[in-house]
């Protein structure tokens, strides 16, 4: 059975989720970050960064939350939440999922952890990197927006993607929740991401998954 090492709330979400779409057996793993057990030798033998998620699939071990989706998409075609290979909509499929890990979940770290970029002690500089980040974070919703009202306008689809819900829908939802905190211009307040997370908040599978990983609202 497919293992998912997992922390509530964390990059593991998009996977628990997929799972979920995919209506595939699997085991949740707890992984403790509070008590630290990302740390441990034990999870670093999983994991060697030390960091959530991570996937045992048989003897397949594999981390970094969007590779594990591709992993899952491509060894479940059958569900439909990837394109199919070799057409031009797969192209966009890679190129959102790597747009989201590389350019919108990169930034969010640097506001979530900015005094990992600084030296102890400098908290006028991680306040300093905290706000840029925050900064750089705005134009980048407003990029998933602006290519949402796009497909509205061009072709009045539903999704990232089109017609089709796939794993990207699933990936930019779990990184705009990271921002619901935001004290100004969080992309639920965004004319077409708001009501494009409610869809993706209404599937079964996402309720699924928040109830099991015991998230309270606001969910995004």
């Amino acid at each position: 059975m497919i293992q998912l090492y997992y922390s509530p709330s964390s990059a593991a979400m998009a996977p628990h989720i997929l799972l979920e779409e995919l209506g595939a057996p699997f085991e949740k793993v707890l992984v403790d970050t509070a008590t630290g057990a990302h740390r441990s030798e034990a999870y670093r033998r999983i994991n060697p960064n030390g960091l959530v998620p991570a996937l045992a699939d048989g003897e397949l071990v594999l981390y970094e939350s969007a590779a594990i989706c591709l992993h899952l998409c491509d060894t479940h075609p059958q569900a439909g939440l990837a394109p199919a290979l070799g057409t031009t909509e797969r192209a966009h499929f890679y190129k959102w999922l790597i747009w989201l890990t590389n350019t919108l979940q990169s930034t969010l770290i640097v506001y979530f952890y900015p005094e990992r970029w600084m030296n102890e002690g400098n908290s006028a500089g991680v306040a300093e990197l905290k706000s840029h980040a925050q900064a750089r974070v705005g134009p980048l919703l407003d990029q998933l927006d602006a290519e949402l009202a796009r497909q509205q306008a061009m072709h009045s689809q539903p999704w990232l993607l089109g017609a089709a819900f796939s794993a990207v829908d699933i990936y930019a939802m779990m990184l705009c929740r990271w921002t619901r905190n935001f004290a100004s211009s969080p992309a639920r307040d965004r004319a077409h991401l708001g009501p494009y997370l409610q869809r993706v908040l209404a599937r079964p599978a996402v309720i699924r998954a928040f109830a099991a990983e015991g998230l309270a609202q606001p969910w995004v």
